[in-house]
């Protein structure tokens, strides 16, 4: 009876992963859709003076950033994901393994993924692209202008993001709060095997 707890109890956290991950990319593409379906491109809602829903394209990584052509991209993220992937494997299979630790995992691999699905097929399918497979524009749309200078001008914050990178900023704080020993410790068994 001993031995089947730690199965039940990976099998629980395999769904929860599961269930996290298919769930944000559900909330994800649903708002992204929504988004590029009923506004136009460059445009922006306030909601408050101090949110707008904007619709804007991201040829590049998280708040804009261009480092590698947009393929080149693509391609890290997939190996990247694959990666975490094979990493929340491992992590299932330790029963040691705190499950908000798991959590986290699961949240950036979510993140990850939703835009994955930005860029290998937004460029084929969605308003306002004609880019081709692989090479899509990732849809932004929160934006937060919380501090203004006395010309009106928003001093922070400036990025314009979507869902999914606010599952990987969140996931990535919330190891940095309070998963930094898991993270070196596992990453320390996985280099000794």
């Amino acid at each position: 009876m001993g031995e089947t707890q730690p199965i039940s109890r990976s099998k629980g956290r395999l769904w929860l992963v599961i269930a996290i991950v298919l769930g944000a990319v559900a909330i994800d593409q649903w708002i992204k859709i929504a988004v590029a379906t009923s506004m136009e491109l460059n445009t922006s809602v306030a909601v408050t003076p101090w949110f707008h829903i904007s619709y804007v394209l991201n040829n590049g990584m998280a708040f804009g950033i261009e480092w590698f052509s947009k393929i080149a991209l693509t391609i890290f993220r997939l190996i990247a994901v694959g990666l975490l992937g094979w990493y929340i494997d491992r992590l299932l299979r330790r029963p040691e393994t705190p499950t908000g630790y798991i959590v986290t995992i699961a949240f950036i691999i979510a993140g990850a993924l939703g835009n994955i699905i930005d860029c290998v097929a937004y460029g084929q399918f969605m308003p306002d692209q004609n880019a081709g497979w692989f090479c899509g524009k990732v849809v932004d749309m929160f934006y937060f202008p919380l501090i203004h200078n006395g010309a009106g001008e928003v001093l922070f914050f400036r990025p314009v993001f979507n869902f999914a990178d606010s599952c990987i900023t969140c996931g990535v704080i919330a190891i940095i709060l309070f998963y930094w020993k898991e993270l070196n410790s596992t990453l320390e068994k996985t280099e000794e095997k």
